[in-house]
């Protein structure tokens, strides 16, 4: 989740403070939020973002800080992937102080959701998240993910979409299937997954919008965990007409991920792939090492200055669970 997250708290796009959202958009604190259904696709709501002074609690598919198209999009992608994989997903477990958290002051919010894959299911889990933080700008910063690990029994790439936003006019898209082998050492593996999949031609249809230009992490290290092919890239529609960047997300944007998505579930989540022993516990390892660094390097340092000592220990505590299985 957020595999971004600290460096946009540090260090976000110029662009995005140019032209900050209103903070009129904060969320008071609310009370603990009440049972919720366990499956991703039921958690989705057709009504309109929450008004600012609404203290209903806020479910998981609400995304109450997010546009339409935003909203939508990140509906869509959770309902596909639970319509495809539901049987081979145990319920969500989470306690109702982590599928939403929120500090004292209510500027800092986020929403959970985690489920684990069954044992004769080659997922490991999923993991859906939105993160809303109020800037010392009067901006505020909001995040939708979600995030698909596949267990050691294959050796196929995980999923991972990620929309960062701080302004109206901006918007940072992370969207990879990052592989678990050595591209260099295992060609077929890049053959089977990037280059048969034509995914690169979906980065190639973003790019030629005169609003998008690449976006590149200050940390190397996420940097070298990506494929080939993935999408970092930032819009910027800053001086365009109102209501540009919803356009993007919805008419660009969304069928570029859904494509990758469908993807990523016929080839991966649900394709068979051979894996020995040997290959197992390099996996597993490799897997591991990975999950426990994006921890240390990302939200692990965020989390505390964001949600205080206590409620950071407890949702970190918690994705070390799943990541460590």
């Amino acid at each position: 989740m957020a595999v971004l997250f600290r460096h946009f708290l540090n260090s976000p796009p110029p662009s995005f403070w140019s032209s900050s959202s209103s903070s009129s958009c904060l969320l008071p604190a609310f009370s603990p939020p009440s049972p919720r259904p366990q499956n991703f696709a039921s958690l989705a709501s057709s009504s309109p973002a929450s008004s600012p002074m609404d203290n209903t609690p806020k479910k998981f598919m609400d995304f109450p800080f997010v546009t339409a198209p935003h909203r939508n999009l990140m509906i869509d992608l959770v309902s596909t992937v639970e319509n495809r994989l539901g049987s081979q997903l145990k319920p969500c477990t989470l306690p109702l102080d982590v599928q939403h958290y929120y500090n004292q002051s209510g500027t800092s919010q986020g929403s959970l959701h985690i489920r684990s894959g069954h044992s004769s299911s080659q997922v490991d889990f999923i993991l859906g998240s939105w993160l809303h933080c109020e800037l010392p700008t009067g901006g505020a910063l909001n995040i939708t993910s979600l995030s698909a690990y596949l267990k050691a029994s294959t050796d196929a790439p995980n999923f991972l979409i990620e929309l960062i936003q701080s302004s109206p006019t901006s918007l940072v898209l992370i969207l990879d299937l990052p592989p678990r082998k050595d591209l260099v050492l295992h060609p077929e593996y890049l053959q089977t997954f990037y280059e048969n999949t034509q995914l690169d031609s979906l980065r190639q249809t973003l790019d030629k919008l005169p609003e998008v230009r690449p976006y590149y992490s200050s940390a190397l290290y996420i940097r070298c965990l990506t494929s080939p092919t993935s999408i970092m890239i930032c819009v910027d529609t800053e001086g365009a007409r109102p209501g540009r960047i919803e356009e993007i997300i919805k008419d660009h944007v969304d069928p570029v991920a859904k494509e990758a998505i469908g993807i990523w579930l016929d080839q991966c989540a649900c394709g068979q792939r051979n894996v020995d022993e040997a290959e197992k516990s390099y996996l597993e390892k490799r897997d591991g090492l990975i999950k426990n660094k994006t921890i240390q390097i990302d939200i692990g340092s965020s989390f505390p200055r964001l949600f205080g000592p206590d409620i950071a220990e407890r949702i970190l505590g918690v994705i070390r669970e799943a990541y460590n299985g």
